[in-house]
């Protein structure tokens, strides 16, 4: 019968607990669909930057800001593929992959692979 009593105990306590949390996210939690994942690049005339390989989830939205000091296009090698125009000076181009994978981002004047995004 102590048993029972201390069971009930443990339980109420559980449940009472259960609605005392923070409404705060924890430090170092994944980001939430309100939140994406944000990726720059940066380009200067001829040069691309070092092809970098970022986790990103499927179905989240993925923003890449790039910094240029000429217009241009990203193609990304999803399905379907997708053409990401910028402008000189800086642009946030947002994208959605619904597709768990590996997409290359390539720029094509002058042609390098610049992103790989790794989706899961």
């Amino acid at each position: 019968m102590r048993r029972v009593a201390l069971l009930a105990t443990v339980l109420t306590t559980m449940l009472a607990l259960t609605g005392c949390g923070s409404d705060e996210p924890e430090t170092g939690s994944a980001p939430t669909s309100s939140s994406p994942e944000r990726i720059e690049l940066v380009f200067e005339g001829e040069e691309a930057p070092t092809t970098e390989r970022v986790s990103v989830a499927a179905g989240e939205p993925v923003e890449i800001v790039v910094k240029s000091d000429q217009p241009g296009e990203l193609h990304v090698h999803a399905d379907p593929e997708k053409v990401l125009e910028y402008a000189a000076g800086t642009t946030t181009l947002t994208l959605t992959i619904d597709r768990p994978g590996v997409v290359d981002v390539e720029r094509h004047e002058p042609e390098a692979l610049v992103l790989r995004l790794e989706v899961s």
